[in-house]
């Protein structure tokens, strides 16, 4: 009996020392994992850390700090030497060094300078982030009351506005500027035609002893949705004398265009006077349009202006004309067309066209001008033709109009040209 009582209390005791031996195994290991992830701090980095500290953050930002005061922050020694800026926030921020610093932008350099990219403000050798510059927040100047071209026969200010429910076009007569008058004390007034009627027009007051007059005046003209993109305002500027006679001193084309009348709302335009043509109109008609070449976009642009004097085989509101126009480069031919215009014989487009044109193949191009009729659906005849191009085609003014357009790169030449009888198929 006392031998087992023995033998119970020695495997008592033999339990307890295994279980303080794997109580001390597991403490010493767990001391030596936690030796491993515990951060020394190195000899000599004490003064470094301090004097980093000092300089990247400010003393609030010290204060405020949520790193451990056990883990000190080092910066590398690859870093030491690199600027630092301060931000808006009040962060800090690295400039790095650029071994090829740009030069240093004066005040007055804008982006336009620059490839028309906007840039950064600049201080010093560092581009600060959150900046604004306010070169790229400037309102574009308003040239249009400043820069009057050489022999310009005054500016005319006008508003159009098309109200779809009451199918009413509303014009207002805003202003002008540098009418060409004998004297001061001459009289201006401004006839408003809503073409191709030519017999209805409305008229302004007369405005004395000025030459910039200011009408702010409304016009209302009633006009169907379907028929006012056909329509052309045309503003004739008078000169009226004491004996009351009226002299035309210019004109101002706008056509009623869907861009022009979207949207409901006012839009404000201003036109050049362009003298009206006193030449008779020749036996079939005169087309007048714009020649411009661009060398280095290989741009070719024609711009169809109007009509005047065309001879239409029925004098109805159905028949419509329009203009086509061909770049023919030996077998090459390209075609563009303008929109219909509904019974005027004298219509209004100025529209625009660009043809690819390689400076070589202006030697061998010509461009041809055709303006055509049609009537309810019936096929397209041809009233007349104009043909401009180098010496193997043309002659004459339409010879002169392209060598004046290769002779003005970029610059539209502007010219009338009589249309030529067509021989039917």
């Amino acid at each position: 009996m006392a031998e087992q009582v023995a033998l119970v209390i020695g495997v008592i005791l033999g339990g307890l020392l295994l279980l303080l031996l794997l109580i001390g195994v597991s403490y010493y290991l767990w001391k030596r994992l936690c030796a491993t992830f515990t951060y020394e701090e190195l000899s000599g980095t004490a003064a470094a850390s301090s004097a980093q500290g000092d300089a990247l953050c400010p003393p609030d930002a010290r204060t405020q700090a949520s790193r451990p005061p056990g883990v000190p922050f080092v910066v590398p020694p690859s870093l030491q030497s690199r600027d630092w800026v301060p931000l808006s926030s009040g962060e800090w921020a690295q400039v790095p060094q650029d071994p090829y610093p740009a030069p240093k932008l004066l005040p007055h350099t804008t982006g336009s300078n620059l490839g028309d990219l906007p840039s950064p403000c600049v201080i010093g050798d560092a581009c600060v982030a959150g900046t604004i510059n306010p070169e790229l927040y400037k309102i574009p100047e308003d040239k249009s009351e400043a820069d009057f071209p050489e022999g310009c026969l005054g500016r005319l200010w006008f508003s159009v506005e098309y109200q779809q429910e009451a199918e009413r076009l509303l014009v207002g007569l805003i202003k002008a500027q540098q009418l060409h008058t004998p004297s001061e004390n001459c009289g201006l007034l401004v006839k408003l035609h809503l073409l191709p009627d030519e017999r209805r027009f409305l008229q302004s007051k007369t405005k004395r002893r000025t030459t910039s007059p200011q009408f702010n005046e409304q016009f209302i003209f009633q006009v169907s949705s379907k028929s006012v993109t056909q329509r052309v305002l045309r503003f004739s500027v008078y000169l009226v004398d004491r004996q009351r006679k009226h002299q035309l001193l210019g004109q101002v084309l706008f056509p009623l265009k869907k861009e022009t009348l979207a949207g409901n709302c006012r839009h404000i335009v201003w036109r050049d006077l362009e003298a009206e043509s006193l030449e008779p109109p020749s036996e079939f008609g005169d087309l007048q349009f714009c020649l411009s070449y661009n060398d280095r976009l290989n741009r070719l642009t024609v711009v169809v202006l109007r009509a005047k004097g065309l001879r239409l085989r029925e004098n109805t509101s159905f028949v419509s004309v329009f203009v086509k126009v061909s770049l023919m480069n030996h077998k090459f031919v390209k075609c563009k067309k303008t929109s219909a215009v509904l019974g005027s014989t004298n219509p209004v487009y100025s529209e625009t066209f660009s043809f690819k044109a390689n400076p070589a193949e202006l030697d061998t191009a010509s461009l041809s001008l055709t303006v055509l009729q049609s009537a309810d659906g019936d096929r397209s005849h041809e009233l007349g033709r104009v043909v401009v191009g180098p010496y193997m085609y043309t002659r004459g003014r339409e010879l002169e109009h392209w060598n004046e357009m290769l002779s003005k790169p970029k610059e539209l030449v502007k010219r009338w040209h009589a249309l030529c009888c067509t021989t039917e198929p």
